[in-house]
């Protein structure tokens, strides 16, 4: 039997994804659009909710926390809670994918140079083919770089990243097909 893909949706927080954030609507409507497509080709959806500290913004249960409502979750797909960057790390996640022989994750979501980039480290380490979508991820300027300098800089960073048997592909939203036969494989 051969793997299958899933759209990882990552900490699109209302607390997270807020008017500071580099391209917001832009990466919303994006989000939004990938949705559709993985639902409509029966693609699994995975949501993974950041659970901050007591007063942050993402503290569970607060406004902050909640995920955007521009990409609200359907009544079947499952949200996941972490309180660190890897959504591996203690979390259900491992067990949910390869219960359902998952093997190539589709990436968008939040904080470009934290969770998006320790995921996509991450998975390829644990042996996923991860494919991660370049105008689908945002973040906030930074003391250092501006927040477009950061995501133009993971995506060329983590393109063709990995190991010998499984590699971070940074792709256009535009270049993503979920109807294909090869979405049980790699995109």
């Amino acid at each position: 039997m051969t793997g299958r893909t899933a759209l990882l949706v990552i900490d699109v927080q209302s607390g997270l994804m807020n008017k500071q954030s580099f391209r917001r609507e832009d990466v919303l409507n994006t989000i939004t659009t990938l949705l559709q497509a993985a639902r409509t080709a029966d693609i699994p959806v995975i949501y993974i909710q950041h659970d901050g500290p007591e007063g942050s913004v993402l503290e569970p249960e607060t406004p902050g926390w909640q995920i955007h409502p521009a990409v609200a979750p359907a009544p079947d797909e499952p949200i996941l809670r972490k309180s660190a960057p890897d959504p591996l790390y203690q979390t259900p996640l491992q067990a949910l994918l390869d219960s359902k022989n998952i093997t190539h994750l589709v990436i968008v979501g939040c904080r470009t140079q934290y969770c998006i980039d320790t995921t996509c480290r991450v998975a390829v380490s644990r042996g996923f083919h991860v494919t991660l979508v370049a105008d689908a991820h945002s973040t906030v300027d930074s003391d250092v770089c501006s927040a477009e300098q950061i995501v133009a800089h993971h995506n060329e960073t983590l393109d063709d990243f990995g190991n010998n048997e499984h590699v971070v592909t940074v792709l256009s939203s535009g270049e993503i097909d979920f109807m294909t036969r090869e979405r049980d494989t790699i995109i």
